[in-house]
């Protein structure tokens, strides 16, 4: 199983992005699929996760700018970015927890860079 991103970016404050995730390989179900964030000297921090079921959990920092939303059928996540601030800037990981030919397990992707300019 691997989870492989992509989107990202530089943009100015104000602007937009989407970033998604696509997890792959011998995959029997997944149970949460979410992103995570991590900027310079600070810890890694969710950003915004969605379950199997559809429910959805948002950080502080992104409700109402940030959407989150799953393709089930492709496996795939989506986070959505708008009025990006230059605080948000972070490598953005996604996360998975996912069952496959070879068990349970909790899955990131390799980081997608997010540069939001002043």
């Amino acid at each position: 199983v691997q989870l492989v991103e992509s989107g990202g970016g530089l943009v100015q404050a104000g602007g937009s992005l989407r970033v998604s995730c696509a997890a792959t390989g011998r995959i029997f179900s997944i149970s949460v699929m979410g992103w995570y964030r991590q900027a310079p000297g600070k810890q890694r921090e969710l950003v915004a996760s969605i379950t199997s079921g559809s429910k959805i959990n948002y950080a502080d920092s992104a409700k109402g700018r940030f959407t989150i939303s799953g393709d089930n059928v492709k496996n795939t996540v989506y986070l959505e970015m708008n009025s990006l601030k230059p605080e948000d800037t972070a490598v953005y990981y996604c996360n998975a927890a996912i069952t496959g030919s070879s068990g349970f397990g909790i899955y990131w992707g390799q980081g997608t860079q997010v540069t939001v300019s002043s």
